[in-house]
């Protein structure tokens, strides 16, 4: 295993209009001895541009992350985000990146089931179109409690449903959902193939980033091994079922800047892994 770059922690720094300094993300990747990035967006950059300078520097593009709705009930309506994910799929292709993630919130005023449905019905409408370009769909545990996939039994019946969709596990938001990550890496190890490992402390509602999940609780994001999230127990499952991918580091909170979060995090996270081989 080893441990990626996310574009999302660091973009979080970013001031209101401020430009995302591609450049200088490199640098960074390469000072803290990553050799790949996950691309949550562009951020409006030509994504030929991109792929030259990560190039230039050694690095891979290892998966391209975006929204997309398909949470509409008729084909008619999911036009509009099957559009959106032949634009993905086309962006991940000039990337070379070998596999895209669909965050997937839930929608106002639907339950999570139906949700489901209509997700589901619109990943079966445009995975011939990955297939075609070699790319790998997955989707990843989302932690708003409103989610059609939150916990491991959630995506393991979309991948039942849908032929060549796999999973981005994410250790954090399935505690969300009231699951450890090692229970639901063992429940979703067949279809792992990246991963996502940030903390959440239990709060109180009303505290300042308090989040509503599932299982009834509040959360706030924090650095990794700051909050409750089992972090070694994921770590250790993904080792024992073989995973041999990579794992973004990813933070969410604002106790510290993306660039600290991730020199300290990143060294935890190493420590833990470090860990498993004398286990």
């Amino acid at each position: 295993m080893k441990i990626s770059m996310m574009t999302y922690t660091m973009a979080r720094g970013l001031k209101s209009g401020e430009p995302f300094d591609v450049k200088g993300l490199c640098e960074f990747t390469r000072e803290m001895e990553m050799d790949a990035i996950d691309w949550v967006t562009t951020y409006g950059h030509d994504p030929a541009e991109v792929r030259r300078v990560t190039d230039d520097f050694g690095l891979k593009n290892i998966c391209y992350t975006f929204f997309c709705d398909l949470n509409s009930p008729t084909p008619q309506e999911r036009a509009a985000g099957r559009e959106v994910f032949q634009k993905g799929i086309e962006t991940a292709v000039v990337l070379g990146a070998d596999k895209i993630m669909l965050p997937v919130p839930g929608k106002q005023g639907l339950t999570r089931e139906q949700s489901f449905r209509n997700v589901v019905a619109g990943l079966k409408e445009v995975m011939d179109f990955a297939r075609r370009a070699h790319v790998t769909v997955t989707i990843e545990h989302f932690p708003a409690a409103n989610s059609p996939f939150i916990v491991s039994a959630d995506v393991s019946r979309a991948v039942a449903e849908v032929p060549g969709l796999k999973v981005t596990f994410d250790n954090g938001n399935v505690t969300t959902g009231g699951e450890s990550p090692r229970d639901a890496v063992r429940n979703n190890a067949r279809d792992i193939v990246h991963a996502h490992f940030k903390d959440f402390a239990v709060c109180k509602e009303g505290d300042p980033g308090a989040m509503r999940c599932l299982d009834g609780k509040f959360r706030r994001a924090v650095l990794v091994g700051d909050g409750d999230v089992d972090q070694l127990g994921g770590l250790e499952a993904l080792h024992e079922c073989g995973y041999e991918g990579y794992i973004n580091f990813e933070y969410e909170g604002r106790d510290y800047t993306p660039r600290d979060a991730t020199v300290v995090g990143v060294a935890r996270l190493r420590e833990m892994m470090a860990s498993l081989g004398s286990r």
